[in-house]
């Protein structure tokens, strides 16, 4: 089948005086029907070039599909009475909603059927649910077409009844007052869909009548709504890439008004919790590894700042809970994360030890305050998802729950490990890695996929995937390169992956690709490189930059065109991220920009075989941007590589929604590569 070729409508761009010319410019338009036609051209085109693998990778998917327990359920966790948790039944694409009063060996109830609700709908996901104090009635929060734009909807947990009361057009973020009667939540400016209002709905009501609380102007920040582990507080964050500010009201006051907790300062970062009578506050003040720090609820201005946990040079302070007894502290150190233990007594803390050279660790939903219970979650690349209750005074460990694995899962027969591969400058790099042990042969013949995201200080951890172990039993090697623009080596590790310091980044990756082919790992005729959106970016760039490292590639929902996208502010997500890119209204972020947007820097060469993924709804990379990519490749490449566009017509930035749809798009990507493996 002859690929598709796009039209050319020649569109000039000029900015500080510099010209482009963009041939696919008029992609933009989705009500286009030319534009529809063009990705239902590229969807037919790859799915008639890969059909001899359509019973493969139908196959592929039953495979992945059947190592997951399709009767499965979340660990409860108990609050205000319940337990609580999520579960989905043999056959059914979406969760169910349950609680149990008093014990798990209570009646069951189900508050919500997502299954149900989804009945009919090509795509359906719930956001969120949250229900009042008193129990009496539950919020969820439903996006039906991909975008991230929800509605609020309201049930009687007491009834079952579905409420009028209705709130479209909104984020998905909100919070209850102590009131049971009023919600606060978050709205979208439609064309931008930067989150920039807060409004209070009072049940019974129109939404004509909600009450605007705050509007936040400066286009570079978004703001959210939240509630505090006390529930004392309803909590008005606003937020740039490099600045804080915070609001707080009594959560018993829901008419009260709003009270600054700290004014915004360039540079200055925090975020807070409540306990007693202090504010406990994250905060990169004089802390680029940021710090902990507490403030009267009185006066929590700056100058009442008082440290917790000072600020270290090697250990970044990611995230931290309270309990009545115990602070607990998320922090990495050396690419890992680590969980310490403090007595609020004085006596000597502690950390939780972990065994896998690589490994992920995170604090879990623990909403209790009075317990010496922490709940935690683990798990690696050969260590399933595991949720623990640790008891903080015991030092007991027990493990509630492991992903179970059907059909069985031998970790014994894998092995992970972290290696470390030399940037330009001198930096190690991190780099993950795990691969099946009796398929591996140390002469660089393996297939090998090198995965890595690389921007918002995002943090790539080693992570356990079911559906990888289709990849490592046919012999592939799994690598995450850490590079910069993640946070895993500490703050400083994204400083110098962003704005003028971005091309860190793609050359970090193409060191790690390179070292993984000198140790033998793999070789160019058998690396494959993967990223989605930001490391889509990323995805682009490096093969414009080394196209003869790799066999193959994959960029999902990719950011490509980045000089036209934030020279466009009418857009979603251009304002808010000035400060991760740079402006190119600035000439020298313009020229900075130009010289590795992957769309602007295509050239008449050759480039791997290229897989393309994106979502007609995307709202935070259009999709425009993969498709103008692809045509224009198809106009300028000189080899005959496999290239190939797949656009989700029903789907946004998450692709398909459900539990099981997702792997269809999975088994694709992995068919992409068995077949460049031969292994078809």
């Amino acid at each position: 089948m002859q690929a598709p070729q796009a039209k050319q409508i020649p569109q000039l761009l000029e900015t500080h005086g510099h010209q482009r010319t963009d041939n696919y410019y008029w992609m933009r338009d989705r009500d286009n029907p030319e534009v529809i036609a063009y990705l239902n051209a590229e969807n037919e085109y790859l799915k008639t070039s890969l059909k001899t693998t359509e019973d493969f990778q139908e196959n592929l998917f039953q495979e992945m599909k059947g190592r997951i327990k399709e009767d499965d359920e979340s660990v409860p966790y108990f609050k205000s009475g319940y337990f609580w948790y999520v579960k989905y039944e043999t056959g059914g694409e979406y969760p169910l909603y349950c609680r149990k009063k008093g014990s798990l060996e209570a009646d069951e109830e189900v508050f919500l059927d997502v299954n149900l609700l989804a009945e009919g709908k090509s795509y359906y996901q719930v956001g969120g649910t949250a229900a009042t104090s008193d129990l009496k009635t539950l919020a969820f929060a439903a996006d039906e077409v991909g975008r991230r734009i929800y509605a609020i909807h309201f049930k009687n947990l007491e009834t079952g009844e579905i409420l009028s009361d209705y709130i479209p057009e909104i984020t998905g973020n909100y919070a209850w007052a102590e009131d049971n009667q009023t919600l606060f939540y978050t709205k979208q400016n439609p064309d931008t869909l930067r989150s920039h209002q807060v409004y209070s709905h009072k049940l019974g009501t129109t939404v004509a009548e909600d009450v605007l609380i705050y509007t936040e102007k400066d286009e570079e920040f978004s703001c959210v709504v939240h509630k505090t582990k006390s529930e004392k507080f309803i909590l008005i964050h606003s937020e740039s890439t490099i600045s804080s500010e915070m609001r707080f009201l009594d959560a018993s006051n829901p008419t009260g008004l709003f009270t600054v907790l700290q004014e915004r300062i360039p540079h200055l970062e925090y975020a807070a919790d409540h306990y007693e009578d202090y504010f406990w506050i994250r905060t990169n003040l004089k802390a680029q590894n940021f710090k902990l720090v507490k403030a009267p609820i009185s006066n929590p201005q700056l100058e009442n700042w008082e440290d917790v946990i000072p600020h270290r040079d090697t250990v970044l302070l990611e995230d931290f809970d309270i309990f009545s007894d115990f602070l607990v502290v998320q922090e990495r150190s050396n690419g890992l994360c680590k969980i310490n233990i403090k007595p609020w007594d004085g006596t000597e803390g502690h950390s939780l030890e972990f065994d896998d050279e690589t490994y992920t660790a995170w604090i879990s939903t623990n909403p209790e305050f009075n317990t010496a219970i922490l709940r935690f979650g683990y798990n690696s690349l050969v260590t399933p998802a595991s949720t623990f209750d640790y008891n903080m005074v015991t030092k007991e460990k027990t493990l509630l729950k492991q992903q179970e694995i059907v059909g069985g899962y031998d970790a014994t027969a894998y092995t992970s490990a972290r290696i470390w591969a030399t940037a330009a400058d001198g930096k190690m790099i991190p780099i993950s890695l795990v691969y099946k042990i009796d398929t591996f042969s140390p002469d660089g013949s393996n297939p090998l996929l090198l995965y890595a995201y690389g921007s918002y200080g995002y943090s790539m951890d080693a992570y356990f995937s079911s559906s990888r172990l289709s990849l490592l039993d046919r012999g592939f090697v799994f690598a995450i390169a850490h590079i910069r623009g993640g946070e895993d080596l500490g703050r400083g590790w994204y400083e110098d992956g962003k704005m003028l310091k971005k091309r860190n980044t793609f050359t970090d990756y193409i060191h790690c690709a390179e070292h993984l082919i000198d140790e033998k790992y793999t070789s160019s005729d058998h690396l494959y490189a993967m990223g989605g959106s930001a490391g889509g970016l990323l995805m682009g760039a490096v093969m414009n930059l080394r196209p003869d490292l790799f066999n193959g590639l994959i960029a999902a929902v990719p950011f490509v065109d980045v000089v036209t996208t934030m020279l466009d502010e009418s857009i979603p997500l251009t304002t808010g991220e000035f400060q991760e890119w740079g402006n190119p209204k600035d000439k020298e972020f313009y020229e900075y920009m130009l010289s590795y947007s992957p769309y602007d820097n295509v050239e008449a060469k050759d480039y791997p075989n290229l897989l393309i993924t994106s979502g007609l709804h995307d709202s935070q990379v259009q999709y425009w941007e993969p498709t103008k990519w692809v045509a224009k490749l198809r106009e300028l490449k000189t080899d005959s590589n496999l290239l190939f566009l797949h656009t989700n017509m029903d789907a946004g930035h998450g692709g398909a929604s459900g539990r099981f749809n997702s792997l269809k798009e999975m088994a694709l990507e992995y068919t992409f590569l068995f077949y460049l493996e031969k292994l078809i």
